[in-house]
């Protein structure tokens, strides 16, 4: 094989063509060799592809080359307009991309420059966000024709939900909203699959005030929601009796973009005390986001024959005195799936009924019952550490009320996650009854002796969290 080594190949004449080869020859490149063009190539069955400039954005007003593509940017200092070439061949092509996805907002033109865009003889205007063309010259009659668009959509990055409202903290890669009163979730993007387009939430109504004394209901816990499709588990209640499993996840909630209302409810309030068969406690109020609705707690039975049952609710509240004893309210009315709350305790002051568990009854003793359980979450940021992994506690029962002849001291108690004690005996000064914990959908504890009133139900919380980075 002979070989020729030379620095250039020039033609003989000024302007002149060099040939390689003949007709049906083969030129051969071999590996690892890199041909650079500078001019203009052609007869390559490149026709209608372009070489995008990525060294030059363009910003202002400028003349497109053929065969190669622009990348415009209207966001630095607002529309720009492309003068198309002036004498194109046939077969010259063009490219145009909306580099910062502004041409919404500030549109990129087409100039034909005296020629036509698919058979009409005025400019074009781009208006699409994100939208890139391909132009290609066909002839006098129809000039440029569009023969590719995209747009940025059509490859989309990750895009995480954006929302405003409440008090916000973060937990890592989670961004937390807590809404401990009324208020509004202002959703400015709603994300997609590949970053975040779901949210998790805890949603807890007011629960019931207690019954008056002697015998007082317990109130019911306010109705327990929560839905985590990320990395959070709810814990059961600690009290005896509680469930090993834990609490399991309800459905997605539907997020959409805009303002969303905030519910956040009050607790009831406890029954008036000062003589027999006073009104029940009052039922808690309800709690929701979005699609969900979480139910306020029943109100608790005020004694005296006859007996009134503890109100349904998210928790039912605890029934007061009879010789026969008063029935406990229905939870998880109206029933949802899973299961909001338990029902009251039954019987001598029995308990409300809290997230996890029912309410405590104790029959034919002059005691009350101890409030149910609640339940628990982690990763919600609803305590001090916004990131702590500890347990925060939800929607327990209030303690129903006991009379000062009990035989031995006795202090029925509140269910974990904010039940509040019932009134105790025995005894001239007996243990008070408390108010349901703010924010946590505890029950109010129940009334005791001498017609005692009842504690207030603790208002609801809602709080949402979703993945922001």
């Amino acid at each position: 094989m002979s070989e020729i080594k030379v620095n250039k190949l020039t033609p003989r004449t000024n302007c002149g063509t060099t040939t390689l080869g003949d007709s049906g020859d083969t030129i051969n490149i071999p590996a690892g060799v890199t041909i650079s063009n500078n001019g203009t190539a052609t007869g390559f069955g490149a026709t209608g592809a372009v070489n995008w400039d990525v060294a030059s954005i363009k910003t202002t007003d400028f003349t497109a080359t053929s065969g190669v593509g622009y990348f415009v940017d209207t966001a630095t200092t607002g529309a720009v307009i492309v003068t198309l070439p002036a004498a194109p061949a046939v077969g010259d092509v063009v490219g145009v991309s909306d580099y910062a996805q502004n041409f919404s907002n500030a549109s990129c033109t087409l100039n034909p420059n005296s020629l036509k865009v698919g058979g009409i003889a005025a400019n074009v205007t781009l208006s699409t966000e994100g939208l890139a063309v391909t132009l290609v010259y066909v002839d006098v009659t129809k000039g440029w024709i569009v023969t590719d668009s995209g747009l940025a959509s059509d490859a989309p990055g990750p895009k995480y939900i954006a929302a405003t409202g409440g008090c916000i903290t973060t937990c890592g890669n989670y961004k937390i909203h807590t809404f401990n009163s009324p208020g509004t979730l202002c959703v400015s993007c709603l994300g997609n699959s590949a970053g975040s387009n779901t949210v998790d939430y805890l949603v807890v109504a007011g629960a019931g005030g207690g019954g008056a004394g002697y015998y007082g209901g317990g109130g019911g816990a306010g109705g327990f929601r929560f839905y985590a499709n990320t990395t959070c588990n709810a814990q059961p209640g600690s009290n005896p009796g509680a469930p090993v499993n834990g609490y399991p996840s309800g459905t997605a909630a539907t997020v959409s973009a805009g303002a969303m209302p905030i519910i956040v409810g009050g607790g009831g309030a406890g029954g008036p005390g000062s003589s027999p068969g006073g009104p029940d406690g009052a039922n808690g109020v309800d709690s929701s986001f979005s699609n969900i609705t979480s139910t306020g707690g029943g109100g608790g039975d005020s004694r005296y024959d006859p007996p009134h049952a503890g109100n349904p609710g998210g928790s039912g509240g605890g029934g007061g005195a009879c010789n026969s004893g008063a029935a406990g309210g229905s939870g998880n009315t109206p029933p949802v799936s899973p299961p909001q709350g338990k029902d009251g305790g039954t019987y001598y002051g029995g308990g409300g009924g809290g997230a996890l568990v029912a309410g405590g009854s104790r029959p034919g003793t002059p005691y009350g019952g101890d409030g149910g359980a609640g339940a628990g979450v982690t990763g919600f940021g609803t305590g001090n550490g916004q990131c702590s992994s500890s347990v925060q506690y939800f929607s327990g029962g209030g303690g129903g009320g006991a009379d000062k002849t009990s035989p031995a001291p006795n202090t029925p108690t509140g269910g974990i996650g904010g039940g509040g004690q019932g009134q105790g005996g025995p005894g001239p000064s007996p243990a008070a009854r408390l108010d349901g914990t703010t924010n946590t959908g505890g029950g109010g504890g129940g009334g005791g002796e001498n017609y005692a009133s009842g504690a207030n139900g603790g208002s609801g919380i809602v709080v949402i969290r979703y993945k922001y980075q």
